[in-house]
C-alpha cells in the first residue's frame, strides 16, 4: 500500500514539474494577430460554413469568442491593415486609400510618425516579428524592420504569385519575398501559404525559449488573387462541384492547415494557454468563389458583405471561451486589447478609436463597445455611418444612400431612406461632424475604377436584361 502511495506521489509530482515546463515563462500574454485576405463572412465553420473545412479556426472559436458583428476597419486591403495596426481610423492619418505600384510622392507609406501596435509593444519588452503580405508602404523606410518588427519574412505589395514566381510583367521588391530586407532565394520557397505557416512555427519554437513575450502578425494573402492551391489543399474540398468556389475553398483550406500547426507548436511549447490570438480578415470576400451570405456586397463595398468579416479571439488564460457575441466590434478595437491585455500604460490611448474588448466578452460590461462605427473611401465617394441598428450607406457602386434598420432588416434589402428623412439626417450629420476631422489622403485611390467596373457591368447586364426598357 505504501509503495502504491509512494508511486502516486510520484506520478503526480513528475506531472506537476511537467506542466510547469509547459507554462508560459513570462506573465505578459503573447499576441498573434492572423489575418487573412479577401475571406468571406461565410467561408468559415464557425460562422456556418458546411463546404469548406476550417477546423483548426473552428477550434479556436470553441476556445474563445467569435464576433458575430465583427467589422473590417475598411472595405478593401492596405487601409484595412493600417488602421488595425494603428487601432484609430485611417482617415485620421492619410491612409485611406490603397497606395499603387506605380504612385512616387513625399510618403510612400504608413507615415512614420503614427505609432502602431508593434512599436508600442517592441518598446514594451515584446520581441516582434511580422509574416505575410504588408501593403503599408513601397520602399524601405516604411517595411516592417522599421516599424516595431524585430524580424520580417514577406512581401511588401499587394498581391503576388503563390509558386515564388511574380504574376507580373515586371519583377520588383513590390512582389519580392523579402526575409529582413533581403531577397529571400527562390530555392527556400514552396506555396507561399505553406511558407508563412512554416515561418510562424519556426519562430514560435525559437522564442518560446525567451524569457520575453512574443508579438507575431501574421498576414496571409489567401484567399487573395492569384487563385493558386496544392493538390492536396485540392484533395481537401474535392466534393464541391463549381469549379471557382472550390478552388477558392482549397486556399482557404490550406491557410487552416497551417493555422493548425501554428496552434499545435503553441501548445507544444507550453504557450498556447498565455496567447492573445485574433483572428480577422481585412474586408470581404473578392467575389470569385467566396461568400459572403446572407449579406450584401463583397469586397469594396460598404455593404454588410463588404466590411462585416469573420472575428475571433481566443486567449484560454485570460478568459472563457465557447461564446458568440453579438454587439458590433472593429479591427481598431485589436490595439486597445492587447494594450490592456498586456497591462501597458500606452501615453496616446486617448487618441485610440479602439475599445477593449476584454471587460465585454468577460461579461463585466453589459453595455455594447461601440455607439457609433464609420467607413469611407476615395475621399468619400462611399460612407457609412453604423449607429446602433440604423446605418446609413452612401454607395459609390449604386450611386445614391440607403437607410437601412439592421435590426429588422439585417440582409439590407428595405431602403427606409424616404420613410425615416428625420434618421436619415441625424446619421448624416454625425457622418459630417466625424469627418470634419480627417485628412487629406497621401495617394490617389487605383481601386476607385474597380468600383466604377462593377456598376457600369451591373447597369450593362440589367439594360440588357430589361431589354433596354421597362418590360411588364
Amino acid at each position: 500500500m505504501r509503495k502504491l502511495l509512494m508511486l502516486n506521489l510520484l506520478v503526480a509530482v513528475t506531472l506537476q514539474l511537467n506542466a510547469q515546463r509547459k507554462t508560459s515563462k513570462h506573465e505578459q500574454p503573447n499576441v498573434i494577430v492572423i489575418l487573412a485576405d479577401d475571406l468571406g463572412w461565410a467561408d468559415v465553420g464557425f460562422n456556418g460554413s458546411t463546404d469548406i473545412p476550417t477546423p483548426n479556426l473552428d477550434m479556436l472559436a470553441r476556445d474563445g469568442v467569435s464576433f458575430t458583428a465583427g467589422y473590417a476597419t475598411h472595405s478593401y486591403c492596405g487601409p484595412s491593415r493600417a488602421g488595425l495596426l494603428a487601432g484609430r481610423y485611417q482617415q485620421r492619418f492619410g491612409c485611406e486609400n490603397n497606395i499603387g505600384k506605380g504612385f512616387e510622392g513625399p510618403v510612400m507609406g504608413l507615415p512614420l510618425e503614427q505609432t502602431i501596435l508593434s512599436e508600442v509593444l517592441q518598446d514594451n519588452g515584446y520581441q516582434t516579428c511580422a509574416i505575410g503580405k504588408w501593403h503599408l508602404g513601397h520602399t524601405p523606410e516604411y517595411w516592417p524592420n522599421n516599424r516595431g518588427f524585430d524580424d520580417w519574412f514577406g512581401f511588401s505589395g499587394g498581391s503576388r504569385n503563390y509558386w515564388g514566381k511574380s504574376w507580373e510583367k515586371s519583377f520588383t521588391t513590390w512582389h519580392q519575398i523579402m526575409r529582413n530586407g533581403q531577397p529571400e532565394p527562390l530555392e527556400n520557397l514552396s506555396y507561399l501559404t505553406d511558407d508563412f505557416s512554416k515561418a510562424a512555427v519556426e519562430y514560435i519554437d525559437t522564442y518560446s525559449k525567451s524569457k520575453k513575450p512574443f508579438f507575431m502578425y501574421l498576414a496571409y494573402n489567401a484567399p487573395h488573387a492569384p487563385i493558386q492551391a496544392t493538390k492536396a489543399y485540392i484533395n481537401n474540398v474535392d466534393h464541391i462541384e463549381q469549379g471557382e468556389r472550390a478552388a477558392y475553398a482549397a486556399m482557404v483550406s490550406g491557410m487552416d492547415v497551417g493555422i493548425g500547426r501554428v496552434i499545435e507548436k503553441l501548445k507544444e511549447t507550453g504557450e498556447y494557454e498565455n496567447t492573445l490570438i485574433f483572428f480577422y480578415s481585412d474586408n470581404g470576400g473578392h467575389g470569385k468563389g467566396s461568400s459572403q451570405s446572407p449579406y450584401r456586397g463583397q469586397k469594396g463595398l460598404l455593404f454588410e458583405g463588404g466590411i462585416r468579416v469573420p472575428f475571433l479571439m481566443s486567449w484560454p488564460a485570460g478568459f472563457k471561451g465557447g461564446t458568440r457575441y453579438e454587439a458590433p466590434i472593429i479591427g481598431y478595437d485589436v490595439f486597445a486589447t492587447v494594450i490592456n491585455a498586456a497591462n501597458i500604460d500606452y501615453k496616446k490611448a486617448d487618441q485610440l478609436d479602439g475599445a477593449n474588448l476584454l471587460p465585454f466578452v468577460k461579461g463585466e460590461k453589459t453595455t455594447t463597445p461601440h455607439n457609433k462605427l464609420f467607413w469611407r473611401y476615395s475621399d468619400g465617394a462611399g460612407y457609412c455611418v453604423r449607429k446602433g441598428n440604423y446605418k446609413l450607406v452612401k454607395e459609390e457602386v449604386r450611386g445614391e444612400r440607403f437607410l437601412f434598420d439592421l435590426k429588422n432588416d439585417p440582409y439590407e434589402q428595405k431602403n427606409l431612406l424616404k420613410t425615416m428623412p428625420e434618421k436619415v439626417a441625424e446619421l448624416q450629420s454625425d457622418y459630417e461632424n466625424w469627418n470634419k476631422d480627417n485628412v487629406g489622403n497621401l495617394w490617389p485611390d487605383p481601386h476607385l475604377p474597380n468600383i466604377h467596373k462593377m456598376k457600369n457591368a451591373r447597369e450593362l447586364i440589367m439594360k440588357k436584361t430589361s431589354g433596354g426598357e421597362n418590360n411588364y
